[in-house]
């Protein structure tokens, strides 16, 4: 029979709401029980180990992590409401994230009590895989003038039971800062990659049938909501896969306590 292997992908909002308040990604992450995690927006407080090694160690899995930007991490709110998001904060960009590194921050949340007070670290995108990483790259993808953080694809290739699989974990830009230039950008390594199965996983920040005219080499292996998770109505998270691939199940998983849901897929290699 043809070997298979579980894939996830999953937007970690830097491990806390937008009030500030932190949930527990590794609990929630290790429950999925995937076998290849795609992850973005991972933070790791400074001095402290990559996110992604923390979940491998306690998989006893291998990981890879791509820094994409440094800034601070909210404190709590004191005595927030049950809310995920504060009602301004999609007006006022105030989710309790402050990247600085790539591009500087509004005044008024540079001044802000929430950011002084925040702890400093590092954001992140990761992969960490149960199965033997054999080689791995990072391709860095053009500067956006608006974007806050560096993209990039993280590109590994598996030994999945003795068959290669190339999987990619990316976060992309939004429409609106230029995320057409990363997808032909994206489209040339996919086309570089056409001669074993390959996987995409990652939050594209675009629905499914723009992904799809963007990366028309690929074909999507979930269709469902996955944003915002309190009430999904739109589907940002997704895993794409080559045409030598079959899907055997697919389907978003339970909430893990960020915005985003993850999306997972059983697949059958060729």
């Amino acid at each position: 029979m043809a070997p298979t292997v579980t894939v996830a992908t999953a937007n970690l909002h830097g491990g806390i709401d937008a009030w500030g308040r932190p949930f527990d990604a590794l609990d929630a992450l290790i429950a999925l029980r995937a076998e290849v995690y795609c992850l973005q927006e991972c933070w790791s407080d400074e001095g402290d180990a990559p996110f992604a090694s923390h979940l491998a160690s306690a998989l006893d899995a291998q990981w890879r992590d791509v820094p994409l930007a440094t800034g601070r991490r909210a404190q709590p709110h004191d005595n927030p409401p049950a809310t995920w998001h504060r009602r301004k904060s999609f007006f006022d960009g105030d989710h309790g994230l402050y990247l600085e590194s790539e591009r500087a921050l509004a005044k008024n949340l540079a001044a802000s009590p929430r950011y002084v007070a925040g702890d400093p670290g590092t954001f992140s995108l990761a992969l960490v895989s149960r199965h033997e990483i054999i080689r791995h790259e990072v391709v860095y993808l053009d500067k956006l003038r608006r974007d806050r953080v560096r993209r990039a694809l993280l590109i590994v290739e598996l030994n999945v039971d003795g068959h290669a699989l190339t999987v990619i974990s990316t976060h992309m830009a939004h429409l609106t800062h230029g995320a057409p230039r990363h997808f032909a950008q994206l489209r040339k390594v996919i086309r570089s990659r056409r001669d074993q199965p390959l996987v995409l996983g990652g939050d594209m920040n675009m629905w499914g049938p723009g992904v799809r005219a963007q990366l028309p080499q690929l074909r999507r292996a979930v269709k469902a909501k996955t944003w915002p998770s309190w009430g999904p109505h739109s589907q940002l998270d997704h895993l794409l896969i080559s045409r030598d691939l079959d899907v055997i199940d697919a389907y978003v998983s339970g909430n893990v306590g960020s915005d985003h849901l993850p999306v997972m897929a059983v697949l059958e290699l060729p």
